[in-house]
């Protein structure tokens, strides 16, 4: 029972509990089984490779999607593109079996406390993949409480990293319970059902309140073919397909995906932005798109002909243009990390060398609201969403997953849209070129989406909402500060048994 292979198992179990499978009450027996046998481990080292193998067995089934963009799109051979992605998932297990490793050497107490510090221990470790090196929260456990789970009810205090921890701690004290004395395994069940009650209570409570008219918007997914929008046979066609879309929908704030035009904005054909321009004036609206945007670099003595480019996003309408510069980039595809040129060498990935964009722009201010924007990958990352708030009203996203074609991708990607708009107290639009385009509330619930891999407009009226969530306000600090205190008491009362 103590088998890394029944650890690989239960981690790659664990992903059925995300979207777009959703049975979120599987991610308790799977941490659950692993918080089992760490308890039974002899030596730290068993630990590390218990958590190592649940660790991928997860990402190994729930992240596989990036080989397409490797393989299919980026042109890299099939068994360098398997090989990448394998040590990838093996990079990211490495949280778990740091956590497991720590179980082992920390434990100590009865099993309620032992199972405090396997929830602070994992929360921790989440935390640590998500900032390490950039980060890479994909799959953090927590995403997998969406309504209808009652656990979604602490997703605007704590946040994803907490709620992981809270499902780490439950599943913990579930499997590490004295079941052969029942008396004894009480606490656990009560706990268990008085944490679930109190989510169910506060999933009731509203932390913002509707602000401004309603708007009307109109998310376009256009559903280019990724092999196909980059291609210069087919590029007046894309662009074409773009004005046609923009020239047939009406609404108040038009919305096109990531990098919907594939190429530098200074290169786009004279009278193309204002033909777009046009459109949305007519119709009393405003269209914000995805495009690249370049800069030059200040010259030096000797001049210098070097751009900055940025995945960017740009409004046009009736007032002056606005700008929104992508702030997270995307390792290994969108800039090359230091001592990783090698990378580059093995794949062809367009536009992958760009600079992020400030950490401090504005929202937007569109059709009376003010709306902070994220684009794709940045949407993983709740503490840096939250900076622009309280003065966002609405949350939208640009996104292109076309570059990992049919899979789990799209519906693990508008799962945390509905956490975000959880954490924040917002409804979070979704603009993308292949899905899923969305229309999430703030409660996480998904008010509207449109069929994945399908040319389509989805079109709503939407209400900007103001207020802070707990979350909004001090983002993972109280999550960190209380597996911090676990640790303590845990380490505490290791020392008392020393003495």
């Amino acid at each position: 029972m103590l088998s890394p292979w029944l650890a690989l198992l239960a981690g790659g179990v664990s992903v059925f509990a995300f979207a777009p499978f959703g049975l979120f009450a599987l991610a308790l027996p799977a941490l659950g089984l692993l918080a089992w046998q760490l308890q039974r481990a002899g030596r730290v080292r068993d630990g590390f490779l218990l958590g190592l193998a649940w660790g991928f067995g997860a990402f190994a089934a729930g992240v596989s999607w990036l080989y397409v963009a490797l393989n299919r799109y980026g042109g890299m051979p099939m068994p360098l593109a398997a090989l990448a992605i394998a040590l990838f998932c093996a990079y990211l297990a490495l949280y778990p079996a740091l956590a497991g490793a720590l179980f082992v050497r920390l434990r100590a107490g009865g099993a309620l406390t032992r199972a405090a510090l396997f929830g602070a221990l994992w929360l921790l470790a989440e935390w640590l993949r998500g900032v390490l090196f950039t980060g890479f929260p994909w799959l953090a456990i927590g995403y997998t409480q969406t309504p209808p789970s009652p656990l979604a009810g602490y997703l605007p205090l704590v946040g994803v990293y907490g709620v992981g921890g809270l499902v780490a701690f439950l599943a913990a004290a579930l499997a590490l319970a004295p079941w052969r004395r029942v008396r004894e395994a009480l606490p656990a069940v009560a706990l268990f059902v008085l944490l679930l009650g109190g989510g169910a209570g506060l999933r009731a409570l509203a932390w913002t309140a509707p602000a401004g008219a309603p708007l009307s918007v109109a998310l376009i997914q256009t559903n280019f073919e990724q092999s196909l929008k980059w291609s210069p046979e087919h590029f007046v066609d894309v662009l074409r397909g773009n004005a046609e879309l923009v020239r047939d929908t009406s609404a108040r704030l038009v919305v096109l995906p990531e990098t919907t035009l594939p190429t530098l904005m200074e290169r786009l054909p004279e009278g193309y932005l204002d033909l777009l321009r046009g459109f949305v004036r007519e119709q009393g609206g405003d269209l914000v798109l995805g495009v690249f945007r370049s800069e030059p670099v200040a010259a030096g003595p000797g001049g210098s002909d070097e751009q900055r480019i940025y995945n960017a996003a740009i409004s046009l309408g009736e007032g002056p243009m606005q700008t929104y510069a992508k702030q997270h980039l995307v390792p290994f595809g969108e800039y090359s990390p230091p001592l990783f040129g090698w990378f580059y060498r093995l794949v062809d990935i367009p536009m992958s060398d760009q600079t992020r964009g400030a950490p401090d722009q504005p929202p937007m201010a569109l059709g009376g609201q003010r709306i902070a924007l994220n684009i794709c990958y940045e949407d993983l990352f709740g503490a840096e969403l939250i900076r622009a708030l309280p003065q966002a009203t609405l949350l939208l996203n640009l996104s292109n997953l076309a570059w990992y074609g049919d899979s789990l991708a799209q519906p693990q990607h508008l799962q945390i849209a509905r956490v975000r708009a959880l954490e924040t107290g917002r409804p979070m639009l979704r603009a993308t070129n292949t899905g899923m385009t969305a229309v999430v509330q703030p409660d996480g619930s998904v008010a509207a989406v449109l069929p994945e891999f399908e040319r389509g407009v989805l079109r709503a009226e939407v209400r900007g909402y103001q207020g802070m969530t707990p979350y909004a306000r001090w983002g993972d600090r109280p999550a960190l500060g209380i597996a911090a205190l676990a640790l303590a008491v845990v380490l505490l009362l290791q020392r008392r048994r020393g003495g």
